[in-house]
């Protein structure tokens, strides 16, 4: 067999199956590794169909060797992402690359240099990577938590994807932290005074998303979410055409109890979402929806049985930030949800992140609640 790699860009598809492919049989034979729905995959992939690409130029490659797919990556940026405060971790000449899956060191290294290449060929000087393919869909790379299946829209990665990594001369940029929470315990009598006091407040209200007004719900969400992590790092703001398409493409994981929005003085002021982690049904379906995987999924997500709950976002507008109000709602709303999982769908964990390892809030948040970090990730950067 031949030892030569070639790095070959990913062209109609024939290609685009191939690229997607690479993924199930690099990864068939981890435990943990649950394996997404290959239409999601194309979607995501696809100018026209994901808008995502209608603010970002990408190429995806592949790596052959004696004919055989064995690794797979995409380079790409994102005008909106150039736009940003460089001192916010993205900023003019950072690139990307991601949806990295490789057989060996070699295959990587052949990889990342030419997604590099390509970068360079763009006018990129920086690179911040693995970002697959948005900062708001699976960013960074595994390096703790291997021993257990992700949640929903998180990533799970070959632990030697680390060593080949850093050993390309990438160094760390961020780490993100996802928490995991014991949901059938209750939180500490401080915690529960803080909720007490807030159920007790005439300024606050707390309500949860209405399904039947969903895009009214989704838009207060996203002004709230654009209003609060405006000056995070990697914040990119989302398009009218993409919260158009999240909202369409979320609206099936939204139970009502799980989703809450927190009204001070009668405006908008929080919100919190929390969606059953359907990658416990996934992982029966090998990618395929179809012919019946479909309607089985729709069952289950009609009344999830023993469900876990993953939090992937929440915000508080910037006003409250850095004060008692902004960890009293917070604490209202995880309370509510996590009394929502316990009682209505049998739970037994949630799962809180990703969080920024310097977001002091969420931070203390996390731990105030007694949540572990269960899973790290990390964001490399390096000169081009």
């Amino acid at each position: 067999m031949s030892s030569q790699i070639d790095i070959v860009p990913v062209s109609g598809k024939g290609d685009l199956s191939a690229f997607i492919d690479c993924a199930y049989r690099l990864n068939a034979n981890d435990p943990n590794w649950v394996p997404p729905l290959r239409a999601d995959m194309i979607e995501l992939l696809t100018p026209g169909k994901n808008p995502f690409h209608e603010h970002a130029k990408m190429q995806l490659f592949m790596a052959k060797r004696g004919g055989e797919v064995v690794g797979r990556i995409s380079a790409h940026y994102d005008e909106l992402a150039l736009a940003q405060p460089p001192e916010q971790g993205m900023g003019p000449g950072t690139g990307n690359w991601g949806m990295f899956e490789a057989a060996d060191a070699d295959v990587s290294a052949a990889l990342i240099a030419r997604a590099e290449d390509w970068l360079r060929e763009q006018g990129m000087t920086r690179v911040l990577a693995p970002i697959s393919l948005s900062i708001w869909e699976e960013p960074g790379l595994l390096v703790k938590g291997h021993d257990h299946p992700p949640m929903l829209l998180t990533g799970h990665h070959n632990a030697a994807y680390q060593g080949w990594v850093e050993g390309q001369g990438y160094d760390t940029a961020k780490r993100l932290f996802t928490y995991d929470l014991d949901v059938r315990k209750g939180f500490s009598p401080l915690i529960n005074r803080i909720v007490t006091s807030g159920e007790r407040s005439p300024r606050i209200h707390l309500r949860t998303v209405d399904k039947s007004n969903f895009a009214r719900d989704a838009a207060i969400c996203i002004k709230i979410l654009n209003d609060a992590w405006s000056k995070n790092w990697g914040f990119v703001p989302f398009t009218e055409a993409e919260i158009s398409y999240g909202t369409k493409k979320l609206k099936p994981l939204i139970l009502e109890g799980a989703n809450m929005i927190a009204e001070v003085d009668g405006e908008p002021a929080a919100f919190m979402l929390a969606w059953p982690d359907i990658n416990q049904k996934l992982k029966e379906f090998d990618g395929k929806l179809l012919p019946f995987n479909w309607a089985k999924l729709l069952w289950w997500l009609r009344d999830p049985p023993q469900a876990s709950f993953r939090v992937p976002l929440m915000g508080v507008v910037s006003k409250y930030q850095n004060s008692r109000l902004a960890s009293q709602l917070a604490f209202m709303m995880i309370e509510y949800i996590r009394r929502y999982a316990m009682d209505e769908h049998n739970a037994e964990r949630g799962e809180v992140g990703w969080v920024l390892e310097d977001n002091q809030g969420m931070v203390a948040i996390a731990d105030a609640i007694d949540s572990k970090v269960n899973r790290e990730y990390r964001i490399y950067s390096k000169t081009l």
